[in-house]
């Protein structure tokens, strides 16, 4: 196989990741991967192929969602927690995990998108910017209002767990 074929090979880990939904993940990452295949000569040989495939895939999204839109059925797709994990978690680390993934998904969809790219891909701004489509200043600006939504779901959540905690636990002669 030659080396563009198994450099885009490499990159389905995080193409996976980006696409978010485990049951569409793999349709948008096979059609990402067969658009990629069919254009090799695109790609400049020497680069990473990971910012032309993450365009290719956002293209492909976007593609989809419009097409959904037109039927009506236009969902966008959730973060699944085993996608955004590259190793098993323990169970505290699990649970935190859950809690940060759960409030990554409530976080606006624009914004939801920077910070997968920046924070978790590990693009840089203009990269993630042309991924995206949009300026470089708009990228930082849905990145900061982007952290600060999600430190507010986290402190939410927290301040829930606590409470959670300091309820008096049920006992046996107290009704349920």
């Amino acid at each position: 196989m030659n080396q563009k074929k198994v450099a885009i090979l490499r990159e389905i880990p995080r193409l996976r990741r980006f696409a978010r939904d485990r049951d569409r993940a793999d349709d948008l990452v096979q059609d990402c991967l067969e658009r990629a295949l069919t254009r090799l000569d695109n790609w400049q040989t020497g680069e990473s192929p990971r910012q032309w495939l993450f365009t290719i895939m956002r293209h492909l999204f976007i593609d989809q969602l419009r097409k959904a839109n037109r039927r009506g059925d236009g969902a966008l797709l959730p973060l699944e927690a085993g996608e955004a994990q590259g190793a098993p978690a323990h169970q505290v680390e699990s649970v935190a995990s859950r809690e940060i993934l759960d409030a990554l998904q409530a976080v606006s969809p624009d914004r939801r998108a920077v910070l997968v790219l920046v924070g978790i891909e590990g693009f840089s701004y203009v990269e993630a910017a042309n991924i995206l489509g949009i300026p470089t200043g708009t990228l930082m600006s849905r990145i900061a209002r982007g952290r600060e939504e999600l430190r507010g779901l986290l402190d939410d959540s927290v301040a829930r767990i606590q409470a959670r905690r300091l309820r008096p636990a049920a006992t046996a002669d107290t009704p349920r």
